[in-house]
């Protein structure tokens, strides 16, 4: 077996040769070196063997770009050597992000936990050299056995869901400038009152010792990618099977260490009803009734509460048309192109029902 190298100073090295005067180890650096896949390193320059395609599986997990040429020089029985070999370049399969960084394809990832390890290590030499900054990593829960050669290469978790874990990387040696997990869980309260001056209200089947008793407006979470105005609508449909009509936001609270210590925004929506039967949800509602206003605001867990009798006063005024609230208009920005959803105030219109206080 020859070692060959080339460059305007070319050698020939025999197999004996380079053994006598190479430790074998693990690197990241391809050059022709057949016959064997072990990697040798000649007075701290390290040198990889060339591996065969059948080294990577058949998902096509690794990007091949072209051949460069990179400096070679080592000592060898006292003697320098220097050149230029071929280095083979295997990235995996990315994308740009707006950060300039890259997100890798989770889909094209290698199965083999050493085939993985090897190419990510060599892909983030790569993205470096090409002066990328953030690597995001999405790895499925079908191969969450990555998770450990990641964390070992330096990568971080940022967040978590049901089928995946996020984790990131930071190439340069300046801070972190990767935005941070979701700061913020968005839940919806529907205040729906009928032409009888019945609030619609709820007692919930699992709640805080605190709240026994209580009968309170329908609430829930807002799921991801769903309106505001499109989601309150559902949690009240869901919950007791009325049908309703988004009129707008007439107040919303924002509270901070709630869930898992993330802060909380919570929308208080005016709602109109276009049904009146009540059918209740078994598995979250205990019981579900048209409740006269008065008797509402008169439960002793709302007068003794300033947030909530604040809301009720809110709510009160928005009815005698001494407040307005939020309604929602969909716009598109320029900006990204994309429509989105904003609510502010319309006393201009002339088909308003409520003054500004």
């Amino acid at each position: 077996m020859e070692l060959r190298l080339v460059g305007s100073k070319s050698l020939f090295l025999s197999n004996l040769e380079v053994m006598k005067s190479c430790s074998f180890l693990d690197t990241k650096l391809i050059f022709g070196l057949s016959g064997t896949q072990k990697l040798c390193s000649c007075r701290g320059v390290v040198l990889k063997a060339s591996r065969s395609s059948a080294s990577y599986d058949a998902a096509s997990s690794v990007s091949k770009e072209n051949f460069i040429l990179d400096e070679f020089s080592c000592q060898i029985n006292g003697k320098s050597c220097s050149g230029l070999y071929l280095r083979d370049i295997r990235v995996l399969d990315a994308s740009d992000d707006e950060y300039g960084g890259v997100v890798i394809n989770p889909q094209t990832l290698p199965s083999n936990p050493n085939i993985f390890a090897s190419v990510l290590c060599s892909s983030l030499s790569h993205w470096k050299m090409k002066g990328k900054k953030g690597v995001w990593l999405k790895l499925p829960v079908e191969k969450c056995d990555l998770v450990p050669i990641a964390v070992k290469e330096g990568f971080l978790y940022h967040h978590a869901e049901r089928g995946y874990l996020m984790m990131t990387y930071w190439l340069p040696d300046d801070p972190c400038m990767l935005p941070s997990n979701a700061s913020h869980q968005v839940g919806v309260g529907g205040f729906v009152i009928n032409d009888k001056n019945e609030v619609l209200v709820v007692q919930e089947k699992y709640f805080a010792p605190a709240l026994s008793g209580l009968w309170k407006i329908p609430t829930g979470f807002i799921n991801e990618s769903e309106e505001i105005f499109t989601g309150v609508v559902r949690e009240v449909k869901e919950e007791t099977g009325i049908d309703t009509e988004f009129v707008e936001v007439m107040a919303f609270r924002h509270a901070h260490n709630v869930a898992f210590e993330k802060s909380d925004l919570f929308f208080i929506c005016l709602l109109r009803p276009l049904s009146t039967r009540i059918m209740v949800d078994d598995l979250e509602i205990q019981a579900a009734k048209w409740m006269p206003l008065v008797k509402f605001v008169e439960q002793p867990l709302i007068q003794e509460d300033s947030m909530f009798r604040k809301v009720i006063d809110i709510c009160i005024a928005r009815l005698g048309k001494h407040y307005c609230g939020l309604s929602v208009h969909q716009l598109v920005s320029t900006f990204d192109g994309k429509l989105s959803s904003l609510y502010f105030n319309t006393v201009e219109d002339s088909d308003s029902n409520c003054q500004a206080n």
